[in-house]
């Protein structure tokens, strides 16, 4: 080492200790932490009393081990798969699992709870975490961080996590349509922009408890769904256009408030997240994804089939999943979940590791 390099170490050491502060660090995520509905729901469900639960067969056939994880789906899940490729965990824990140590959690926990929605009586219907509980229950999860890791690498995991949030689509599907609470009280527009108003309202309590890489999901085509596609009265087995626009009118409004939110929360980096494209690229051309069924979901009839109904006609479930879009009938197969994750990946995710 030559003299002056000698001479100016100190100095030299004190920019590289000054410069890793606690601001977001582009290309560093040691941790995904993950809010939501059953999109996301790693076995949360698992751990209330509920019947919107997917930890029996054949949910879980496909991951590892064939075990049933409380996941909608018969495999993996998009964050499953964000989080491998961020060199993390394989899979994201659910909170609620007790056999998880903080360890565990700290590269990576998703509090969501399948059936939820931004609109808390959403949640009531179904009796599962509200959004505004699963907030709560990032406050917990930070202090057991504190106490397990220790104030400074807990601080540090914190703010260079990746929060993804992933909800929306029961607030419109149960709580506006199949159950028309909401839908005395609001235009679809109306709605909408309430709903947008709670994302913003979650993604700033997410920031005042640290978040600082947010990605907010719009949501889906939902009125392509077999769920949908059945309920359809006016062309039984076909799209609900309705349900689409809803879900562009909403998604719209969203890419609006992540505008907002990037503006507002100082030194934070929000992100729109596009679950409607893909998706709908699949839906308009399933042989060139490799699927053979768009229409009904492998589980049961494939007609209407989701959760406890899924699990009670296992005897009539497809052999192969992944020639199905769908695998009951509101939730993706594994196999979708990998495309719409691939995508991801290559573009969204960039953001927070250029």
């Amino acid at each position: 080492m030559s003299s002056q390099v000698v001479r100016y170490w100190p100095l030299i050491l004190m920019h590289l200790l000054l410069s890793s502060g606690s601001g977001a660090t582009a290309g560093k995520v040691p941790a995904i932490i993950v809010f939501g509905d059953s999109t996301v729901d790693s076995g949360n469900n698992d751990y209330i009393p509920t019947v919107a639960r997917g930890n029996f067969p054949p949910y879980g056939r496909d991951f590892e081990g064939g075990v049933a994880t409380g996941r909608f789906t018969n495999g993996r899940l998009v964050t499953d798969f964000m989080s491998e490729a961020l060199g993390l965990a394989s899979s994201v824990p659910a909170y609620l699992d007790g056999s998880y140590t903080v360890d565990q959690l700290a590269s990576g926990v998703s509090f969501a709870s399948g059936g939820t929605g931004l609109d808390a009586m959403t949640a009531k219907i179904a009796s599962v975490i509200s959004i505004s509980q699963q907030l709560e229950y990032f406050k917990e999860y930070k202090e057991r961080l504190k106490q397990a890791k220790g104030q400074a690498v807990a601080d540090e995991i914190i703010a260079e996590a990746l929060y993804i949030f992933s909800i929306g689509t029961n607030d419109f599907f149960v709580n506006y349509y199949v159950i028309p609470l909401r839908r005395a009280q609001y235009t679809p527009t109306d709605y909408a922009s309430y709903l947008v108003g709670l994302a913003e309202d979650a993604v700033r309590q997410a920031y005042e408890l640290g978040a600082r890489k947010v990605m907010l999901g719009g949501i889906p085509p939902f009125g392509c769904v077999p769920a949908a596609r059945t309920l359809n009265r006016e062309a039984p087995g076909e799209c609900n256009e309705e349900y689409n626009r809803v879900a562009l009118r909403y998604n719209a409004g969203i890419r609006d408030a992540v505008v907002r939110l990037g503006a507002e929360l100082a030194g934070a980096r929000v992100v729109y997240l596009d679950v409607y494209d893909v998706p709908s690229a699949i839906f308009a051309s399933p042989s060139e994804y490799g699927f053979e069924n768009v229409a009904r979901g492998c589980c049961g009839t494939g007609l209407i089939e989701t959760t406890v109904l899924c699990g009670m006609d296992e005897a009539f479930t497809c052999q192969d999943a992944d020639k199905y879009v769908f695998f009951d009938s509101v939730h993706p197969s594994q196999r979708t979940y990998k495309l719409l994750a691939d995508e991801i990946i290559k573009t969204t995710l960039q953001v927070f590791l250029a």
